[in-house]
């Protein structure tokens, strides 16, 4: 059942307490090692962020001066609470715990980027009844993605992928919904592997694509849950993709999943799939068939929409709440898209690289696999002898979006 979008907290603040699997027991990645990726997020993406938004909104003095004071605060002072009059004091209340009072860069930097998002809604009036109310901070990015007129070249290239093998375009689509999020939408891969070249495959840490292959071919993956993560290039990708599992008979239903309101900054919302599938219809060709399928597979029940509060909670799977977890149980397959998600998955935690996947979501109600840009710290499944020649190439590749993975446990 799909979850009310302004249903944004669960019924029972307690909720999500280890209610599918036992946390990680390694330690939670944080944000006091200077110079560290999570370091960085908090001394200069979020203050960027912030300026950002201020340039592109006519916000009020008010608005302004809560801006100004979670920005010091981020950096120099005190976790504080949501005010009382907030929808969801309680539940943050909750999730936090014993975090309140401390400094921002000690406490898991999985929870305190996300109250980071969860405070500037509150600091805009996201939530409050007024003018600002429920105005998407970050719409006016995502937009800019979507007129960018690069785009249009992007997706004419769909039009060539209609002169590849079925397994050429079924590589090419699952490779474009993967880097969605980079520099553009990767549908030109099915250009390169026409012509013999090497695809964005070869950035790849890890490929489980056989496996999720071996899956949707064998006529079990019926139902298909794609959780999605960015809007713009990526949802765009990952739409033809889905149209390509029900165009190609390897799923018969699929459930995409959405943020009930907006979280990070690109994440895509039920208002983001509409962008999307308005862009692509204008696009004409190939782009504009697959809108028009999606457009009928949405009024058929072929694809559902679906949300739920938990997504926008600052909590790994292992608390996902048990109507979260029957409706992956039921899923012959799950795709966790982006790099959040697999933050998600697996936790934010100071992980062994050699840890097999699936010995990291082997607590998942169902058969799993994630398409990732690695855009962060965390990352498991890698055998050693590939994690050495990374580690050696002195390149940043944990979190500069060089590389992706692909990995399953079915």
């Amino acid at each position: 059942m799909q979850t009310s979008l302004l249903q944004s907290v669960p019924n029972d603040p307690s909720a999500g307490e280890d209610t599918n699997g036992k946390a990680p027991e390694y330690p939670a990645i944080v944000s006091n090692a200077p110079g560290s990726f999570a370091w960085h997020v908090f001394q200069e993406r979020h203050p960027n962020l912030v300026s950002k938004l201020r340039q592109a909104h006519p916000y009020l003095p008010f608005q302004h001066q809560a801006l100004n004071s979670l920005v010091e605060e981020t950096l120099t002072g005190q976790i504080s609470r949501l005010p009382r009059s907030a929808h969801d004091h309680a539940a943050w209340d909750a999730w936090g715990g014993d975090y309140f009072g401390q400094r921002w860069y000690d406490v898991p930097f999985l929870w305190a980027e996300s109250y980071f998002y969860r405070r500037l809604l509150e600091a805009i009036g996201f939530f409050t009844s007024g003018p600002w109310f429920w105005v998407d901070p970050f719409e006016f990015l995502k937009t800019a993605e979507l007129q960018d007129p690069v785009l249009d070249h992007e997706l004419a290239a769909l039009d060539d992928l209609r002169h590849l093998s079925p397994e050429q375009r079924a590589e090419a689509l699952l490779l474009a919904s993967l880097w969605g999020n980079r520099a553009d939408l990767g549908f030109r891969i099915g250009r390169a592997s026409a012509a013999g070249e090497p695809a964005l495959a070869a950035s790849l840490v890890r490929d489980d694509s056989a496996a999720i292959w071996s899956t949707l071919t064998s006529g079990e993956a019926r139902r298909v849950c794609v959780v999605a993560d960015n809007a713009g290039r990526e949802l765009l990708a990952d739409l033809v993709f889905v149209d390509h599992l029900l165009q190609e008979g390897l799923a018969s239903e699929v459930a995409l999943h959405l943020k009930p309101h907006p979280y990070y900054v690109s994440d895509a919302v039920t208002a983001d799939l509409v962008g999307c599938l308005r862009r692509l219809a204008a696009s004409g060709g190939s782009a504009a068939d697959i809108a028009g399928r999606i457009q009928h597979a949405l009024s058929n029940g072929y694809i559902t929409v679906y949300t739920h509060w938990f997504y926008c909670a600052p909590l790994s799977f292992h608390h996902m709440p048990s109507d979260l977890a029957r409706e992956f149980e039921s899923a012959s397959l799950t795709l966790m898209k982006g790099d959040l998600n697999y933050r998600r998955l697996v936790g934010d935690c100071d992980w062994p690289a050699t840890t097999p996947f699936t010995e990291a979501v082997d607590y998942f109600p169902g058969p799993v696999a994630s398409l990732r840009t690695l855009k962060s710290d965390v990352v498991v499944g890698l055998d050693s002898q590939a994690l050495s020649a990374l580690d050696a190439s002195g390149e940043p590749w944990r979190t500069n979006g060089s590389h992706g993975l692909v990995q399953a446990r079915m």
